[in-house]
């Protein structure tokens, strides 16, 4: 009997996946470093065009967009095909990124970035689409390490490349560059991403869920800049409501969003997807926010405030690649670990952010990026090992759909807690350490969530029964 082929590297991207390979992660970069570029150029943008109570709008409108896209993803890929889909992405991306170039006032800056994270919420879930039907099961451990290495990677280089235009001066400069990325990664999608084609008749789109999930995200989004406490945590309740809302919608629905029982906390699929969305809401506020104050309260020049905030990136690359091989009863370890640390991580940064303490936020920025290095891999395989085969192309595109839909929550959130600490009446001393405190505090009780989740994922949850 011949031998099963060893599940390495060279494995990985043998039989002509290499190509395929790289542009799944071109289309993972896009996503991730397009969507945190702002941090390091909203002070320049807000200086040249105003807007500084819409700051964290620039990253949680892109993530509206992505959300929006990212959930439509893996039926889209059905119905259109999976190359064609994909370089239509690229288009919509492209054209995103040419409004905010061209922006003539923060309107259109902001409507640039919705249709920029439309594009790249659906390249991001055509992305896993790729990975759940193109390749071999006993190569998905390495391609979601890889990935998250790489997202990683452009979560670090995304605010440095925003950090080095804004200190040139020419912070649309970014997004011009960024454009032609997306118009390479379009032109090369239909000829690469062959072997899925599309599904005569399809199911069709879940536009209720898609609808209810709008105007969730969006109450959470108006949070951010109503002035009154009551009201900004009451609009935040409201849209979280709406979003548990659509689960219960999606479990009755002939046309699903998300994969069966993905509302039920007893499954494998639904604790995983809860942990990833509390988890990645909860680390929302260091990128958004850091660069800022740390350019207000330590005198940072932009440039030098991305290095400070690619501390995570940067550590979320190095843990994601060394625990890339690990197996048995070490992937469940490391998703406990991982979503462990990122409360321990929080707690960190509220402590040595207003009394720029550098070392501390850079062993807090580096521990909470180690999180999703540790834990973000496995959590991925696990879940997707408990998808039908009905339910794979959806189930892998919703992994980014329930990611975005944290941070464009995670974001939102955190701009409440910072506008209501003075942030949107302008970038002062006292603003700064005081949000600085408030943009961590006000996200803890979700780590703490996402933590409880990840714990039952590992532990007593059950795969999906239809």
């Amino acid at each position: 009997m011949e031998a099963p082929p060893a599940a390495g590297w060279a494995d990985l991207l043998a039989d002509g996946r290499l190509p395929r390979f790289a542009l799944i992660c071109l289309g993972v970069w896009l996503n991730a470093a397009d969507s945190l570029v702002t941090a390091t150029i909203m002070p320049s943008v807000g200086a040249e065009l105003g807007g500084y109570g819409y700051f964290s709008w620039a990253t949680a409108g892109f993530l509206v967009g992505a959300i929006l896209a990212g959930a439509s993803a893996g039926r889209l890929s059905q119905l259109i095909g999976l190359g064609s889909a994909t370089a239509l992405a690229g288009l919509v991306t492209v054209v995103g990124c040419v409004m905010s170039a061209a922006a003539p006032d923060v309107g259109i800056f902001l409507a640039g970035r919705l249709v920029q994270g439309l594009g790249s919420g659906w390249i991001s879930g055509f992305a896993m689409v790729a990975i759940a039907l193109l390749f071999p099961e006993r190569h998905l451990a390495r391609v979601f390490a890889a990935v998250s290495g790489v997202w990683g990677v452009a979560t670090l280089l995304g605010p440095l490349v925003g950090g080095l235009f804004a200190q040139g001066g020419d912070w649309r400069g970014v997004f011009w560059l960024f454009a032609a990325q997306a118009l390479a990664f379009s032109a090369a999608a239909p000829f690469l991403l062959t072997g899925s084609t599309k599904t005569a008749g399809g199911p069709g789109v879940p536009w209720l869920q898609l609808g209810v999930l709008g105007l969730g995200v969006s109450a959470i989004a108006v949070a951010d800049i109503t002035h009154g406490a009551v009201l900004s945590l009451g609009l935040a309740a409201v849209g979280l409501a709406v979003l548990v809302l659509v689960l219960r919608i999606d479990d009755r629905a002939r046309v699903r969003l998300l994969p069966h029982k993905a509302g039920d906390l007893a499954t494998i699929c639904g604790s995983g997807y809860a942990a990833m969305f509390a988890l990645t809401a909860a680390s929302m506020g260091f990128a958004i926010y850091g660069p800022p104050i740390l350019q207000k309260l330590a005198g940072l020049s932009p440039l030098w405030a991305g290095y400070a905030i690619g501390a995570e990136s940067l550590a979320w690359t190095v843990a994601a690649l060394a625990v890339a091989g690990a197996s048995g009863v070490w992937d469940a370890r490391w998703v406990r670990i991982g979503a462990l640390s990122v409360p321990v991580s929080l707690v960190i940064l509220a402590w040595a952010m207003p009394s720029v303490s550098l070392v501390w936020v850079l062993v807090g920025g580096a521990l909470l990026g180690a999180a999703f290095g540790w834990s973000w891999s496995f959590m991925s395989r696990r879940l997707m090992a408990a998808l039908s085969d009905e339910d794979r192309a959806i189930g892998s595109s919703a992994i980014t759909a329930v990611r975005q839909t944290g941070a464009a929550a995670g974001a939102a959130i955190s701009g409440a807690a910072a506008n209501l600490a003075g942030f949107s009446a302008g970038l002062t001393v006292e603003s700064a350490r005081t949000a600085a405190v408030w943009v961590f505090a006000a996200v803890l009780p979700l780590a703490l969530a996402g933590a409880w989740a990840a714990f039952r994922m590992t532990g007593r949850a059950e795969v999906a029964r239809a």
